[in-house]
């Protein structure tokens, strides 16, 4: 039986430390229908020698212009039925793509999943104060681009990610997005993606995230209202 092929779009800037492993991890899937698209992202480091060493890759190469436009480039490269992301620092487990893309497959009317996540903590990283420490505990549902498995048309029907956001808080803007627009989705409970923590992630910088993350509330916000005041509107016309 033939399989729906699954576009994996990694964005990469300066990842030579983690690249290697990440493909590794795709290579490794038990689903077999894939394509990988790493999109480098203005790298001055090795990672552009890293991902050509990959017959399986299909490379870009863009000047820096941050994490979503390079996802957005891979989304318009991308020829799959389904649509994975994994950044260039995180890992999945070997049967990631097997259990959600066959749970989308049973699932006709389910629009994307994302799975739980487990941190890894790099050595020599010192974990924020601000951070939950809680969540290194035990693992927890992931809604990070990582994490996640959707369908194409989701992105052809709600858009891919904001380039305003260059490289923060976009996944948490295209997430409200997506459940503002009515989009089922589902958690799964399995641990599919293992996720790093180091000196070098942007979300360790709390004040460099806070402006983001209010601009993400404020668009969440009028989204909201705009479509309340539509409703009610229809509601008020239909009497």
């Amino acid at each position: 039986m033939t399989r729906p092929l699954v576009s994996i779009i990694i964005p990469v800037y300066n990842g030579e430390q983690y690249l290697a492993e990440a493909i590794d991890s795709v290579l490794a899937q038990t689903y077999r229908s894939i394509e990988i698209i790493v999109v480098d992202d203005g790298s001055t480091d090795k990672s552009t020698n890293i991902a050509k060493s990959f017959k399986e890759v299909r490379y870009y190469h863009q000047t820096n212009q941050g994490v979503s436009v390079a996802r957005n480039v891979g989304l318009a490269s991308a020829r799959g039925e389904f649509i994975a992301f994994l950044d260039a620092d995180d890992i999945w487990t070997p049967n990631k793509l097997f259990i959600q893309v066959n749970y989308l497959l049973k699932h006709t009317h389910v629009c994307y999943t994302i799975t739980n996540q487990r941190f890894i903590i790099e050595p020599g990283t010192s974990v924020p104060d601000f951070f939950n420490k809680e969540l290194l505990k035990k693992d927890h549902p992931g809604f990070v681009p990582s994490s996640l498995i959707a369908r194409k048309v989701v992105f052809e029907q709600i858009g891919g990610f904001d380039k305003t956001y260059v490289n923060f808080g976009e996944d948490i803007e295209w997430f409200t997005r997506a459940k503002d627009a009515g989009m089922p989705m589902v958690i799964h409970k399995e641990t599919l993606l293992h996720r790093r923590m180091h000196k070098s992630n942007i979300s360790m910088h709390r004040r460099m995230n806070y402006p983001q993350l209010l601009r993400t509330l404020k668009k969440t916000i009028n989204r909201q209202t705009n479509q309340h005041s539509v409703k009610e509107a229809q509601h008020n016309n239909g009497k």
